[in-house]
């Protein structure tokens, strides 16, 4: 049996390398080639998608949801759900979680990827509970990451709690590009020892290491691959498809993907790719390779972010001790995973430190939250020093974080029935509040596109 690949290109692949610009169009452009390529899954939904389609291409992200498993009639379509964040930056109520799962089942969503930024497996409880009852197929990742508690026991135990809840599949979703190749060897060998679950193995090529992370992976029983189609991979995105393809001909490994249907969707994409490079989008920078991710365990993404915020500042000569500073908040907060929202967070008071000129002089309300307890559980123990010079004697929270939710959905739906035509609009208002308002203001004044009303 040879491994099997799940298609990023059409979500993260152009997430990673251009800010989630592809419009609904481009994305299906080459839809009916790549349903015929052979893949596991083509990953299409979730992530910065929907966010992207409504505040910058006054698009409807159900309504790309329903074209593309309109087209697709052979290969499962999948999304990335941040657990309790749904798609959005906060906690919900879980019965917004519950119906957002719905949902997207509903409009044709197979595969649900859900993960937590903490790996607190509490704030995915609602989430698998609604995809289990819709009858999805549920995937947990794990957040990975490396620290002084992040051992291969710490995957291993994660992974046996994760198979009791009923995942039926797991990923090791490494969003920096840090995964090394035996890493990944040892810690593949350990899961497929501990669990019964296939395991898909997700990384990022910002590091120069993906490809040879893939095939040690892959030797040591990783059951799928994530990659992207050529002109949507490479840089800070995932390994090229077709190439993994090659390197794999003739094995005991090789995937099989119909060649002659990716050169077909290729060729549609690679005119895709040109408009962004036209229209500066995608920067050459982001298809380079930095191997100091490795050392400071900062993803391509948060990289510029970090960039920018000094630029703005007139101080882009201190992005060195900034870098440095960056371990250093991770180990106070107990070493979360640098994935979103903790990379933003991580690195805001990381610059913070080092140009008020003293550490946690000045604190986002984010940090504030997360030590009262807010995000969850922090992986390794917290420095007590920085949470009582932040939040003093203030309670920290011990129990799952959206306890503390009461439902929102009735009376969003309540409060929005004058503009809302479907359940689908009103989740777009619970996530994207003003941004969602606009969009659909807009769309009902213009009655484009067409909205298409999905009964529960």
């Amino acid at each position: 049996m040879g491994v099997k690949v799940v298609e990023t290109g059409l979500r993260d692949g152009h997430q990673s390398l251009f800010a989630t610009r592809m419009n609904t169009e481009e994305v299906l452009s080459a839809l009916k080639e790549l349903d015929q390529v052979g893949y596991h899954a083509l990953e299409i939904w979730g992530g910065a998608t929907f966010d992207a389609c409504l505040r910058f291409l006054n698009e409807d992200p159900w309504d790309r949801l329903r074209q593309a498993r309109k087209t697709c009639k052979k290969t499962k379509l999948q999304m990335l759900l941040r657990g309790q964040n749904l798609l959005g930056y906060r906690h919900y109520a879980d019965d917004v979680v519950e119906k957002f799962v719905q949902k997207s089942i509903k409009n044709g969503i197979d595969i649900i990827r859900l993960f937590d930024a903490l790996n607190d497996l509490r704030n995915l409880e609602a989430a698998v509970k609604a995809v289990k009852k819709y009858r999805g197929e549920c995937q947990i990742a794990l957040s990975y990451t490396t620290s002084p508690v992040h051992t291969i026991e710490y995957y291993v135990d994660l992974a046996k709690q994760i198979e009791k809840m009923g995942a039926d599949s797991i990923c090791i979703k490494d969003m920096a590009g840090v995964l090394l190749p035996m890493a990944a060897f040892e810690l593949v060998s350990a899961l497929k020892k501990n669990t019964k679950l296939p395991i898909e193995v997700h990384s990022h090529c910002t590091g120069g290491l993906c490809e040879m992370t893939y095939l040690k992976a892959i030797e040591a029983g990783a059951d799928i691959v994530d990659c992207a189609i050529s002109p949507l991979s490479g840089g800070t995105s995932q390994s090229c498809t077709e190439s993994l393809n090659f390197a794999l001909q003739g094995t005991q490994y090789d995937p099989k993907l119909n060649v002659e249907m990716l050169d077909a969707a290729a060729e549609k994409l690679e005119k895709v790719k040109a408009k962004y490079i036209a229209n500066g989008l995608l920067s050459p920078k982001v298809m380079g390779v930095n191997p100091n991710i490795v050392k400071y365990q900062v993803p391509g993404g948060m990289l510029s972010n970090l960039i920018s915020q000094l630029k703005q500042q007139d101080a882009s000569d201190r992005l060195n001790e900034v870098l440095s500073e960056v371990p250093n908040v991770r180990k106070d907060l107990g070493y979360p995973p640098l994935v979103t929202p903790m990379s933003q967070i991580v690195g805001t008071q990381a610059v913070l430190n080092v140009l008020s000129g003293e550490r946690y002089k000045i604190v986002p309300k984010e940090i504030n939250e997360y030590l009262h307890g807010k995000y969850g559980a922090s992986p390794a123990p917290v420095n007590e020093e920085v949470r009582a010079k932040i939040i003093g004697n203030d309670p920290v929270i011990t129990h799952r974080p959206a306890d503390d939710l009461k439902p929102e959905f009735d009376g969003l739906k309540k409060q929005y029935q004058d503009i809302a035509k479907s359940d689908e609009d009103v989740l777009s208002i619970a996530l994207f509040g003003d941004v969602a308002i606009k969009f659909i203001k807009q769309r009902n004044e213009d009655a484009i596109p067409e909205v298409i009303k999905v009964e529960a």
